[in-house]
């Protein structure tokens, strides 16, 4: 399809169509991005692909134009034959008979169009929902991102000075994050603009990869809003002669990642008590998105370096770009393509690409596992037997003589035994091979407090060395015993206590 005197000119998306279809669907619209010409037609080939592939009729899609002078216009075009639509044992065919597997969200409902540029038109009306892809969809409607800050890139790049490496905080395959400050109008004060410490995420312009993922992220974070999920302070769209600039502004989480303090990235290590604490945030995040909501979002990318710490510690998810709505009412799972990190991935999932809510509660057993030994999921530096977490750590949890060679060294000691073991019992839950056995995240936050709870009231005595806790007299523990005598005392040390959270911030952010 060729498009003549083609000039975008919108200054933000107005619509943004994300599909859920099965594995050949997404196959077949990953394969049409491919085709698309980089620049200001990728966005309305992208719409053109998804409409393409996942057999959407324009008859369904009541949409206006996108780009200004395009030679088609989406709206009234028949740009998909008829004769491919499928019919589905019901004879509807379209969108309605497969609501299943579609929904079509509303997500830059702030967005403005520029002059000359049409608004797309979306008439709920003309839609034959499922009461699934229905309630999704007036979920989306009834919470418009009214708060969303459309940004200029002028406005990124001088908070930025350029895009300075000096600034930079982050760098994968979908571009760059850096630090950054903006002017935001602050309604406490009156409307009054005040500045903000942000991070700005800036996709590649060149290149697809970070694309779909932008839309996500969008979709779901300019109207999902939880305290312990990062929050999307804006966006921004242009486009000049280089390709279409895309970008996403965050609120700025001061001490980086989980990933950055397990990996020894600071000096400091996180002290026991704030693992737990981290844990438990980021289970609550996990719980809302599964069990919260007017629908069910599944993760699909839970890791450590998508749990993110504000200054106080407090834990957040971030990168919702694989986030994918879960099955509708009498499905079990969503077919899909399967994405996601290599050791995060339930095995399930991985073999069948069958997508539930059980995925994410595996990956979350995953990182408790990383919480407690301070090893990442999988290490290509360490010896064969060592290089997967999982198969390395798992054994140790039944022989509570060795249980201590797997947590990690950096705590010093400075933990309470009952709870590291009661935290790798949960993760073992977690990790259980039937997923219908694996705890719900509500379950998992439950079961994190009471471990909580029952440390800090530890906090008056002396934390137990393995010997003592499990009053072992044997070789073993004579082994142990001589290991290092110099580490008795660390052992008998008080288990880190909220109290001193303030002086371990303040002693991180003087480094």
């Amino acid at each position: 399809m060729a498009f003549k005197g083609v000039f975008l000119t919108i200054t933000a998306l107005v619509m943004a169509a994300t599909v859920i279809g099965t594995a050949e669907e997404d196959q077949c619209y990953n394969d049409c991005l491919n085709q698309c010409p980089q620049g200001p037609e990728l966005l309305a080939c992208d719409l053109q692909c998804q409409i393409r592939c996942y057999h959407i009729t324009a008859s369904y899609v009541k949409l206006g134009c996108l780009i200004r002078n395009c030679e088609q216009s989406f709206k009234d075009g028949n740009q998909v034959d008829p004769s491919e639509r499928r019919e589905d044992e019901d004879g509807r065919g379209g969108l309605g008979s497969r609501a299943s597997r579609l929904s079509w969200t509303r997500s830059l409902s702030v967005a403005s169009c520029s002059i000359d540029t049409r608004c797309l038109e979306f008439h709920s009306a003309s839609w034959d929902f499922s009461d699934s892809a229905a309630s999704f969809y007036e979920f989306l409607m009834h919470r418009r991102a009214n708060d969303l800050r459309v940004f200029s890139f002028a406005e990124l790049k001088s908070a930025t000075r350029g895009f300075s490496r000096t600034l930079l905080i982050g760098e994968g395959g979908f571009g760059c994050v850096y630090r950054g400050v903006v002017m935001i109008p602050d309604e406490a004060n009156g409307g009054a603009e005040v500045k903000m410490d942000v991070a700005i995420k800036q996709l590649n312009r060149h290149g697809f990869q970070g694309h779909n993922e932008w839309i996500n992220e969008v979709n779901f974070l300019g109207v999902v809003k939880h305290p312990n999920l990062v929050k999307l302070v804006g966006y921004c769209v242009e486009d000049d002669e280089r390709g279409i600039q895309r970008l996403l502004i965050y609120e700025l989480m001061r001490n980086k990642s989980l990933e950055d303090h397990l990996l020894a990235r600071v000096h400091s290590p996180l002290p026991w008590m704030a693992r737990l604490k981290i844990a438990q945030d980021a289970a609550r995040g996990l719980a809302y998105l599964h069990e919260e909501m007017d629908f069910q979002l599944i993760f699909r990318d839970f890791k450590t370096s998508n749990i993110l710490l504000d200054e106080d510690f407090n834990a957040k998810l971030s990168d919702f770009g694989l986030a994918r709505q879960g099955p509708p009412e009498g499905q079990s799972y969503v077919s899909t393509i399967v994405v996601g990190t290599v050791g995060y991935a339930a095995p399930e999932y991985v073999q069948t690409g069958r997508l539930t809510a059980k995925n994410d509660v595996w990956s979350f057993g995953v990182v408790l596992y990383e919480l407690l030994t301070g090893r990442r999921a999988v290490e290509g530096n360490l010896p064969r037997s060592e290089q997967k977490l999982l198969e390395w750590a798992r054994p140790y949890t039944s022989d509570p003589k060795k249980f201590h060679l797997i947590v990690d060294p950096r705590l010093e000691g400075q933990y309470c035994i009952k709870s590291a073991q009661k935290l790798a019992s949960l993760a073992n839950k977690c990790l259980m091979k039937n997923p219908k056995s694996r705890p719900k995240m509500s379950e998992v936050v439950d079961i994190l407090g009471n471990i909580i709870c029952e440390s800090s009231s530890q906090d008056e005595g002396a934390p137990q060395s393995v010997s003592e806790a499990d009053d072992v007299k044997g070789e073993s523990e004579v082994e142990i015993e001589s290991e290092s005598t110099n580490q008795e005392n660390s052992y008998r040390k008080k288990v880190f206590d909220f109290r001193e959270m303030v002086s371990f911030r303040k002693n991180l952010l003087g480094s």
